[in-house]
Protein backbone atom coordinates (compact mmCIF):
# COMPACT_ATOMS: atom_id res chain seq x y z
CA UNK A 1 0.00 0.00 0.00
CA UNK A 2 1.42 3.51 -1.17
CA UNK A 3 1.75 5.59 1.67
CA UNK A 4 -0.14 8.37 0.15
CA UNK A 5 -2.98 5.90 -0.20
CA UNK A 6 -2.65 5.82 4.00
CA UNK A 7 -4.22 9.91 4.09
CA UNK A 8 -6.69 9.46 1.57
CA UNK A 9 -8.71 6.80 3.10
CA UNK A 10 -10.06 6.39 6.40
CA UNK A 11 -10.64 2.45 5.40
CA UNK A 12 -7.00 2.27 5.03
CA UNK A 13 -5.94 3.97 8.42
CA UNK A 14 -8.41 2.41 10.46
CA UNK A 15 -7.25 -1.20 9.08
CA UNK A 16 -3.20 0.09 10.09
CA UNK A 17 -4.78 0.47 13.53
CA UNK A 18 -6.90 -2.32 13.87
CA UNK A 19 -4.36 -5.07 15.03
CA UNK A 20 -2.95 -2.74 18.20
CA UNK A 21 -6.62 -1.57 19.13
CA UNK A 22 -7.79 -5.33 18.94
CA UNK A 23 -4.39 -6.37 21.44
CA UNK A 24 -5.13 -3.56 23.58
CA UNK A 25 -8.77 -4.83 23.44
CA UNK A 26 -7.13 -8.20 24.61
CA UNK A 27 -4.67 -7.08 26.94
CA UNK A 28 -7.61 -5.15 28.84
CA UNK A 29 -9.85 -8.17 29.37
CA UNK A 30 -6.57 -10.57 30.29
CA UNK A 31 -5.47 -7.55 32.58
CA UNK A 32 -9.16 -7.94 34.25
CA UNK A 33 -9.03 -11.52 34.57
CA UNK A 34 -5.50 -11.79 36.32
CA UNK A 35 -6.36 -9.07 39.08
CA UNK A 36 -8.93 -11.55 39.70
CA UNK A 37 -6.56 -14.54 40.19
CA UNK A 38 -4.34 -12.35 42.46
CA UNK A 39 -7.29 -11.54 44.38
CA UNK A 40 -8.43 -15.01 44.67
CA UNK A 41 -4.76 -15.55 45.38
CA UNK A 42 -4.91 -13.02 48.18
CA UNK A 43 -8.51 -15.21 49.69
CA UNK A 44 -6.16 -17.95 49.57
CA UNK A 45 -3.67 -17.28 51.68
CA UNK A 46 -6.12 -15.61 54.22
CA UNK A 47 -8.01 -18.91 54.77
CA UNK A 48 -4.14 -20.55 55.30
CA UNK A 49 -3.24 -18.16 57.62
CA UNK A 50 -7.02 -18.15 59.82
CA UNK A 51 -5.97 -22.46 59.56
CA UNK A 52 -2.96 -21.89 60.72
CA UNK A 53 -4.15 -19.18 63.86
CA UNK A 54 -6.05 -22.26 65.12
CA UNK A 55 -3.60 -24.04 65.66
CA UNK A 56 -3.36 -28.17 66.77
CA UNK A 57 -2.57 -29.21 63.85
CA UNK A 58 -0.20 -32.95 63.54
CA UNK A 59 2.93 -32.32 62.47
CA UNK A 60 2.21 -34.10 59.07
CA UNK A 61 -0.80 -31.44 58.49
CA UNK A 62 1.53 -28.82 59.16
CA UNK A 63 4.32 -29.72 57.03
CA UNK A 64 1.72 -29.83 54.29
CA UNK A 65 0.09 -26.57 55.38
CA UNK A 66 3.65 -24.95 54.80
CA UNK A 67 4.40 -26.55 51.76
CA UNK A 68 0.87 -25.26 50.46
CA UNK A 69 1.76 -21.28 51.95
CA UNK A 70 4.93 -21.55 49.87
CA UNK A 71 2.77 -22.50 46.76
CA UNK A 72 0.30 -20.23 46.73
CA UNK A 73 3.00 -17.17 47.81
CA UNK A 74 4.68 -18.19 44.50
CA UNK A 75 1.68 -17.97 42.98
CA UNK A 76 0.96 -15.08 44.13
CA UNK A 77 4.52 -13.98 42.54
CA UNK A 78 4.05 -15.24 39.39
CA UNK A 79 0.58 -13.83 39.22
CA UNK A 80 1.66 -9.93 39.87
CA UNK A 81 4.46 -10.54 37.69
CA UNK A 82 2.63 -11.77 34.87
CA UNK A 83 0.00 -8.75 35.43
CA UNK A 84 2.95 -6.15 35.46
CA UNK A 85 4.30 -8.00 31.92
CA UNK A 86 -0.13 -7.67 30.72
CA UNK A 87 0.32 -3.70 32.21
CA UNK A 88 3.53 -3.08 29.80
CA UNK A 89 1.73 -4.83 27.10
CA UNK A 90 -1.31 -2.86 27.43
CA UNK A 91 0.48 0.34 27.27
CA UNK A 92 2.55 -0.66 24.24
CA UNK A 93 -0.45 -2.04 22.22
CA UNK A 94 -2.57 1.34 22.93
CA UNK A 95 0.81 3.51 22.16
CA UNK A 96 1.08 1.76 18.91
CA UNK A 97 -2.42 2.58 18.09
CA UNK A 98 -1.96 6.36 19.27
CA UNK A 99 0.95 6.81 16.95
CA UNK A 100 0.26 4.68 14.19
CA UNK A 101 -3.04 6.91 14.24
CA UNK A 102 -0.98 10.13 14.76
CA UNK A 103 1.50 8.84 11.67
CA UNK A 104 -1.47 8.89 9.23
CA UNK A 105 -3.08 11.84 10.62
CA UNK A 106 0.09 14.08 9.76
CA UNK A 107 0.85 12.05 6.76
CA UNK A 108 -0.18 14.61 4.20
CA UNK A 109 1.40 17.69 6.14
CA UNK A 110 4.38 16.52 7.42
CA UNK A 111 5.47 14.06 4.33
CA UNK A 112 6.05 10.14 4.01
CA UNK A 113 9.08 10.20 5.99
CA UNK A 114 6.59 10.79 9.22
CA UNK A 115 4.65 8.22 8.23
CA UNK A 116 7.66 6.18 7.91
CA UNK A 117 9.13 6.90 11.51
CA UNK A 118 5.31 6.67 13.14
CA UNK A 119 5.19 2.99 11.73
CA UNK A 120 8.73 2.07 12.38
CA UNK A 121 8.12 3.36 16.47
CA UNK A 122 4.41 1.60 16.08
CA UNK A 123 6.04 -1.48 15.41
CA UNK A 124 8.36 -1.90 17.91
CA UNK A 125 5.57 -0.71 20.25
CA UNK A 126 3.52 -3.59 19.11
CA UNK A 127 7.25 -6.32 19.37
CA UNK A 128 7.36 -4.25 23.02
CA UNK A 129 3.55 -5.56 23.59
CA UNK A 130 3.64 -9.14 22.24
CA UNK A 131 6.75 -9.99 24.15
CA UNK A 132 4.62 -8.58 27.56
CA UNK A 133 1.68 -10.84 26.50
CA UNK A 134 4.16 -13.57 26.14
CA UNK A 135 5.75 -13.04 29.33
CA UNK A 136 2.59 -12.49 31.23
CA UNK A 137 1.12 -15.57 29.99
CA UNK A 138 4.28 -17.99 30.61
CA UNK A 139 3.98 -17.14 34.07
CA UNK A 140 -0.16 -17.43 34.16
CA UNK A 141 0.97 -21.02 33.15
CA UNK A 142 3.15 -21.36 35.93
CA UNK A 143 0.93 -20.25 38.18
CA UNK A 144 -1.68 -22.33 37.52
CA UNK A 145 0.31 -25.34 37.42
CA UNK A 146 0.80 -24.15 41.09
CA UNK A 147 -2.96 -23.63 41.41
CA UNK A 148 -3.17 -27.97 39.64
CA UNK A 149 -0.50 -29.36 42.56
CA UNK A 150 -2.43 -27.91 45.20
CA UNK A 151 -5.51 -29.43 43.65
CA UNK A 152 -4.37 -32.20 43.78
CA UNK A 153 -2.95 -32.22 46.98
CA UNK A 154 -6.10 -31.59 48.54
CA UNK A 155 -7.94 -34.37 46.37
CA UNK A 156 -5.58 -36.94 48.04
CA UNK A 157 -6.60 -35.72 51.12
CA UNK A 158 -10.25 -36.06 50.88
CA UNK A 159 -9.62 -39.37 49.16
CA UNK A 160 -7.73 -40.49 52.29
CA UNK A 161 -11.07 -39.44 54.25
CA UNK A 162 -10.82 -37.52 57.75
CA UNK A 163 -8.18 -37.60 60.02
CA UNK A 164 -8.53 -39.94 62.90
CA UNK A 165 -9.36 -38.15 66.17
CA UNK A 166 -9.06 -39.04 69.60
CA UNK A 167 -10.42 -42.12 71.42
CA UNK A 168 -13.69 -41.22 71.77
CA UNK A 169 -15.70 -40.82 75.06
Amino acid sequence: MEPTELAHSPFAALTFIAAPALLTNASSVLALSTTNRMLRTRDQMRELYLKSEAGSVSAREAARHLNLVSRVERQATLIMGALYSIYVALAAFASSTLVTLLGVGLEAPLGSWWLFATACVGVALGFIGVGGLVKGCVNLLRATNLSLLNIHEEAGLIREGPAPSGPKT
